[in-house]
């Protein structure tokens, strides 16, 4: 009967059968069923539809849309390219208008390799019971595979998607090659199962690309593939061990809410890395290049790495992961922006740039490790003049928050950086224990002057806290910073002790060194009637000249007094009683000023 009514229909010239408008919905083909180098210049439709036995399609064109709506395929499908004498199928099909199979079910093998879908072309609930492939394949409107389910495997390698690309609530309950597919538009594989292996070697997302609350079963490979836009992995749940990449993203990787219950490798370049609230439930290692790095709550229970690649990823192959969407990036480097409310105990960081990481909130700070060259961000470069006096900060590693809290302040000076949205504002009082921690996490890694400058800024936090620090606490450490720079500013404590060397000096010039050497003089009575005498030998006392008394001689005597007083040693000089007293005072002050200046210069050098 079907073979009548295609004869009835063919062009005398071409002898291909040529329909109008095609309306087969709810027919039952019981045999075999060929439609080759047929021609719908209108509405095909196939809604409901039963094929018994294999279709043929060979070569069809679909001018107008096709609807295999709720079609039920029992034989195997084809659209692979083909001869008429091969197995039955839609060999070349071109779909130049809409196609819809929404609801379908193939209970054979379907193959649409190198079919050309030209329309919007739905997919949405439909059944694979056996294998199907899309190879070569080109979609150049909107391709929906909404609610599909495959049960086969399903092969999509090398084909072309133009527009959008929806997989969303696809089950995979077997392998899926999506290996050198390109996707021009959106690709959703949102809340997607991918019970087998998922493979997406060599593809490309010219947009946007999300697999957010995708569970991937088993193994996942995407090296070599490329994303134009943001890659979404959010809320994503990988079962077994997974290594993702190396890729390239030219926006961002966000694997927010992700869950890896495996071990996990994860190499790529990127602008940008969301981390929020990601779970690692075993080891994991991130081999990252270009990257800011929030990880933000992230919660790991084993050994994490985050570390920079100063090289470009190279394949298994051998050959370099070309960067062609970062090209225009100044380097290489990689920045973490937060670590608040991470557990840091596991943590390693290689080669980060940590000038910018939000710090506060972190627990097991101290035991954090750092590896390689991990770089924080330093005071402001020079001099600045705050209303009439000088200000000047020495140059030392500072946290991120201190620059936004220092910024905030009414008298801040220019060169502080001004805290991005959402930094929060914390104080000198939160600021204090996240020092100490790093300055444990480097002393205990044997690195004393590594340690120095958050030694330095958790001083600097306490003497600016008027919550956890009393008054006299804070003048004391006031002085100390004052004379010092918490006896790390060897320069600091030796130009003080030039200080009061020079007034010291000053001092014995002008009061305490005697116009002469004092003289012994005897007295004594002699008895009236004689017998023994009895003298009383004493020097006199010592007298300031009244004349010139800054003279070379007197400079000598005063600088001998004054290094003697350094190495808390007396001098033997002969004083007037008020040097007596600068000379103990000097005694005092200069040898702890020296100290200070030592103190400061081991603090620097040892290990």
């Amino acid at each position: 009967m079907l073979d009548r009514l295609l004869d009835a229909l063919r062009d005398p010239t071409s002898g291909d059968p040529h329909f109008g408008t095609a309306d087969f919905e709810a027919a039952t083909f019981k045999e075999d069923a060929s439609f080759d180098s047929v021609i719908f210049k209108g509405k095909a439709s196939f809604d409901s539809a039963t094929f018994e036995g294999p279709p043929r399609f060979w070569a069809a064109t679909f001018q107008g849309d096709a609807s295999f709506v709720s079609t039920t395929f029992k034989g195997d499908l084809s659209f692979v390219s083909m001869t008429p004498e091969g197995p039955p199928g839609f060999g070349s099909t071109t779909f130049e208008a809409r196609a819809s199979f929404a609801e379908a079910t193939f209970a054979g093998a379907a193959w649409f390799n190198s079919a050309l879908f030209k329309g919007h072309t739905w997919f949405g609930s439909t059944t694979f019971e056996s294998d199907v492939s899309f190879e070569t394949a080109i979609f150049e409107d909107d391709a929906w595979f909404h609610s599909t389910i495959f049960k086969q495997g399903a092969e999509f390698r090398s084909a072309n998607f133009r527009g959008s690309a929806l997989f969303a609530s696809t089950t995979f309950d077997n392998s899926a090659w999506f290996g050198s597919t390109t996707f021009r538009g959106h690709a959703m594989f949102r809340s997607v199962i991918f019970k087998g292996d998922a493979w997406f070697e060599s593809a490309a997302f010219d947009g946007h690309a999300s697999f957010a609350s995708t569970t991937f079963e088993a193994g996942v490979g995407m090296e070599s593939v490329t994303f134009g836009d943001d890659a979404h992995f959010g809320e994503a749940v990988f079962e077994r061990d997974v290594s993702l990449g190396p890729f390239v993203c030219a926006g961002r990787v966000v694997l927010s809410g992700a869950v890896f219950r495996g071990p996990a490798t994860l190499l790529f370049a990127a602008r940008r890395l969301e981390c929020r609230r990601t779970r690692w439930l075993s080891v994991a290692a991130l081999h990252l290049r270009y990257t800011t790095v929030d990880f933000a709550h992230a919660v790991f229970e084993y050994p994490l790495t985050i570390a920079a690649e100063p090289e470009p990823f190279v394949l298994l192959d051998g050959r370099p992961v070309a960067e062609p969407p970062l090209a225009h990036a100044p380097d290489a480097t990689v920045r973490i922006v937060s670590l608040r409310g991470v557990d840091a105990a596991h943590l390693v960081l290689a080669d980060i740039d940590l000038s910018g990481c939000l710090f506060t909130g972190t627990v097991h700070l101290d035991q954090l490790r750092l590896e390689g060259t991990c770089s924080f961000d330093v005071g402001p470069p020079r001099t600045y003049r705050l209303r009439w006096r000088p200000v000047r900060f020495t140059q030392r590693r500072t946290l991120a928050e201190e620059h936004h809290w220092r910024a905030s302040q009414p008298a801040a000076v220019r060169g502080w950086h001004v805290g991005v949205l959402g930094a929060g504002r914390v104080g000198p009082a939160q600021l204090a224990p996240v020092y100490r921690a790093l300055r444990k996490a480097f002393e205990d890694s044997k690195n004393e002057p590594g340690a120095a400058d958050f030694y330095y800024g958790e001083m600097e936090m306490r003497r600016h806290d008027p919550t956890s620090t009393t008054r006299g606490e804070r003048g004391l450490l006031h002085g100390y910073w004052l004379l010092s720079g918490y006896g790390l500013r060897a320069s600091r404590a030796l130009l003080w002790l030039a200080a009061a060397m020079f007034f010291t000096i000053v001092l014995l010039m002008g009061f305490g060194l005697p116009k002469d050497a004092p003289k012994q003089q005897a007295t004594g009575t002699v008895p009236a009637n004689g017998g023994q005498v009895s003298f009383e030998i004493d020097n006199a006392d010592p007298q300031n000249p009244e004349g010139q008394r800054f003279t070379g001689q007197r400079f000598e005597k005063a600088l001998n007094v004054t290094l003697n007083s350094v190495v808390f040693r007396s001098s033997g000089q002969d004083l007037t009683t008020t040097g007596t007293y600068i000379e103990m005072a000097s005694r005092v002050t200069e040898p702890i000023l020296l100290g200070l200046a030592v103190l400061a210069i081991r603090n620097r050098v040892k290990r």
